[in-house]
């Protein structure tokens, strides 16, 4: 009897957790919109001496899966990918079996998230990829031809001679000009992109979504101006762009920019302000700056194109900053960290190499990121210039952050600013991060759209250096 207890216990081990390794049993999606990418890669490796197979899946019907292959030799791996398509706003929680032939027992998988809008359909951007789609030959394996078509929203005419820019990253990547088919066909890296397409007859129009090899084609629509005035599209528009991909783009914006009729009433600008020219930021005017940048880079931040419009109002002002001006970053999620430490305008290729690196995930301690943003901005404060926090947040800063209001009274007494920029918020977020500015003795800086990301901050940051 002895004995047989001894080899029991030597084989419970090897039935209950067997020799394929599983990278991950859970994973949370954080808030799905209508551009989440909502698939996930989970790494099986088979640890054993023989050749092991994946049996069978049973998921829900809101589950997809694919596989890359169906056994594992010694020392391989395979690989199994989960979509989510919940159908029910609010919280979601999904659970995956997964059999295999190492044990009796199922592996589970635990897919969490929330729904934020249940209108939400699989589009180009969000369907699954198989494994069957491989990169071309190229230096670069990770490019593949991508396809963008712009497109009349009322007739769904094609619309040549659109002038279309992708972002990566916050910095544009390539500018394109659609053929007589509407089409452009580019090698493109994959990852995050953002759409900018502007037309002389049209809106501006612009979208986000992760592109790769499988999801290759893009589609934007574009509303007609209401008054189309009588203009001649420059045949010049018709020939590749030899400037920068940068360039082309600040001038589409600056155009959009020039068109809007309502001026952003934060900066109520003094009439020596408006005459001098936007991009003047010399020292003979404006006075050196101590930023303190406060970044959200929670999970809702990873929502639809929040990342990269806050990626490029920072690249923005970089360009912008001098020798003599200060900056530092913090980032809040989880953890607060200081990302930048205090650091001079002009070492620019070290501040964008940190802001293009940003990522989004996590839960919201906004209170605590506040904190350290003051601390920061005090231990490189001017006597003889501007000490200000900025907080950029899609709104949540504030929840569960304790007692940041106190540092914020306590701060502004030492001479210390903050402004809060809202990314894509909401009309009743916005009227909290208005009262919070409003406390920190800054502003409300609004960010719904590139033309917006490109010029709002900058104009803010030199309101508030300017010299009366």
């Amino acid at each position: 009897m002895k004995n047989l207890v001894i080899y029991i216990s030597t084989i419970i081990p090897f039935f209950l957790f067997g020799q394929i390794e599983f990278e991950k049993t859970k994973h949370d999606f954080g808030d799905v919109s209508g551009m989440t990418d909502r698939f996930i890669d989970i790494k099986l490796t088979n640890k054993g001496q023989k050749k092991e197979y994946i049996l069978s899946v049973k998921k829900p019907a809101n589950v997809v899966y694919l596989v890359n292959g169906q056994f594992m030799d010694p020392d391989s791996s395979l690989t199994v990918r989960l979509q989510v398509n919940p159908n029910t706003k609010g919280r979601f929680n999904f659970e995956v079996n997964i059999f295999t032939s190492d044990k009796g027992e199922p592996t589970a998988i635990k897919l969490t998230g929330n729904l934020l809008n249940n209108n939400q359909t699989i589009n180009p951007f969000q369907a699954c990829p198989d494994f069957n789609s491989k990169p071309s030959r190229k230096e670069n394996p990770t490019n593949f031809e991508l396809t963008v078509i712009t497109i009349d929203k009322e007739t769904k005419a094609l619309i040549e001679n659109t002038n279309v820019s992708i972002l990566q990253n916050g910095e544009a990547i390539w500018n394109k000009t659609t053929d007589s088919k509407g089409e452009i066909h580019q090698q493109t890296p994959l990852g995050f992109s953002y759409f900018y397409a502007n037309h002389p007859l049209y809106k501006p129009s612009e979208i986000g979504g992760y592109i790769n090899f499988q999801r290759n084609y893009v589609v934007i629509e574009l509303d007609k101006k209401p008054f189309i005035p009588i203009a001649v599209i420059d045949p010049l528009q018709e020939k590749e762009i030899k400037s920068s991909n940068d360039d082309e783009l600040s001038k589409a914006l600056e155009i959009e920019i020039n068109q809007q009729t309502d001026s952003n009433q934060q900066l109520k600008p003094t009439s020596s302000f408006s005459n001098l020219d936007k991009n003047d930021f010399n020292a003979l005017n404006f006075n050196p700056i101590n930023v303190t940048f406060v970044l959200d880079i929670s999970a809702s931040m990873r929502i639809g194109d929040k990342m990269e419009l806050m990626k490029y109002a920072l690249l923005q002002l970089s360009d912008m900053l001098r020798e003599q001006d200060k900056i530092s970053i913090v980032t809040y999620a989880t953890e607060t960290r200081v990302l930048l430490p205090t650091t001079s305008g002009d070492q620019k290729s070290k501040i964008k190499g940190l802001i293009k690196e940003l990522r989004a995930g996590g839960m919201t301690a906004g209170g605590a990121g506040i904190k350290m943003g003051y601390k920061q901005t005090l231990r490189s404060y001017i006597d003889n210039g501007v000490n200000q926090i900025v907080i950029i947040t899609d709104g949540d800063f504030n929840r569960n952050s304790g007692d940041y209001k106190k540092y914020i009274k306590k701060y502004k007494k030492k001479g210390i600013n903050m402004s809060v920029v809202g990314v894509l918020n909401s009309e009743k977020e916005k009227v909290a991060m208005e009262e919070i500015a409003q406390l920190g003795g800054g502003t409300y800086i609004p960010i719904f759209k590139l033309s917006d990301a490109k010029e709002n901050l900058r104009q803010e940051i030199r309101f508030m250096c300017f010299k009366p």
